[in-house]
C-alpha cells in the first residue's frame, strides 16, 4: 500500500527526457542520413565493383547496417534499445578507429586503393570518414555523450520489487 500513497514529489511528475527532442533530433537525422548514404554506396559498390575490393566493401556494408541500427535504437524508446544503441554507437567508434587506422598506416590492406577517401574502393570509415568531412568520426563521440547524458528512468514496478524479494525465498525453500 505505501507505493500507492506515496506523496507526488516534483521529480516523479516530470517526465525523464525523451532521446528525440533537441539535439537528438540533430543526431538521429544525422545518422538517418549516414545510414541512407553508407546503404546506397555499397549497393553501388557490391553491385558493380565488388571484386576490386571485397573486404572494403563488406566493411561498407557493415558500417550501412551500424548506422542503420544506430538510428532505430535511437528512436526506439525503452531500455533494451538505448542499451542497443549504446552497443551499436560503441562498435561504431570502433570500426572508424581501425578502419582508419588500418588505412592510414596500411591502405592497401582492405583492397587497392582504398586510402583514398574519394576514391572508388573507399569505405565510410576510411581515413575516419574523411570523405564524410570527419562526421563517421565526430558522430560516435557525440552519439556517446548524448546517450550518457539521456539514461532512461529506472524501472520501478511493484511487480518486480515482489518478485525479487520473492525469488531468494523460494530458492532458499527449494534447496
Amino acid at each position: 500500500m505505501p507505493d500507492t500513497i506515496a506523496p507526488r514529489s516534483a521529480d516523479a511528475a516530470t517526465p525523464p527526457t525523451p532521446r528525440m527532442s533537441g539535439v537528438g533530433r540533430v543526431l538521429v537525422a544525422v545518422y538517418g542520413i549516414l545510414a541512407l548514404a553508407a546503404t546506397g554506396r555499397t549497393a553501388v559498390q557490391i553491385i558493380e565493383r565488388y571484386d576490386e575490393a571485397p573486404v572494403a566493401f563488406t566493411l561498407s556494408g557493415l558500417s550501412a547496417l551500424v548506422y542503420i541500427v544506430a538510428t532505430i535504437s535511437l528512436v526506439a524508446p525503452g531500455r533494451v534499445w538505448y542499451r542497443v544503441a549504446w552497443i551499436a554507437i560503441s562498435f561504431e567508434l570502433i570500426g572508424v578507429l581501425v578502419i582508419g587506422t588500418i588505412t592510414l598506416v596500411a591502405p592497401d590492406l582492405l583492397g587497392a586503393g582504398t586510402g583514398n577517401p574519394f576514391g572508388r574502393t573507399s569505405t565510410v570509415w576510411t581515413l575516419f570518414g574523411a570523405g564524410y568531412l570527419f562526421i563517421p568520426l565526430v558522430l560516435p563521440i557525440l552519439g556517446l555523450w548524448w546517450l550518457a547524458k539521456h539514461r532512461p528512468a529506472p524501472e520501478t514496478t511493484g511487480a518486480s520489487a515482489t518478485s525479487t524479494a520473492v525469488t531468494p525465498g523460494a530458492s532458499g525453500a527449494a534447496a
